[in-house]
């Protein structure tokens, strides 16, 4: 997770860790709606990862990082 929260801190994309007992981290940009969770237990898979990429890009498309 420690690499998730690296790369979205390089893009300025603020990461929430799990709260009330959850297990996943919540990853989301001001401005937009849409946002990823990714699970705090590893091994993290692939499809998750995916969508940490698309996400960025979709960041990234809207001129916010």
């Amino acid at each position: 997770m420690a690499d998730v929260e690296a790369v979205c801190r390089e893009y300025g994309i603020p990461v929430e860790a799990p709260r009330g007992g959850g297990s996943h981290f919540k990853v989301h940009y001001p401005g937009l709606r849409d946002y990823v969770t990714v699970p705090s237990r590893r091994p993290i898979k692939p499809v998750y990862i995916r969508q940490l990429v698309r996400f960025i890009d979709l960041v990234r498309q809207h001129g916010h990082a």
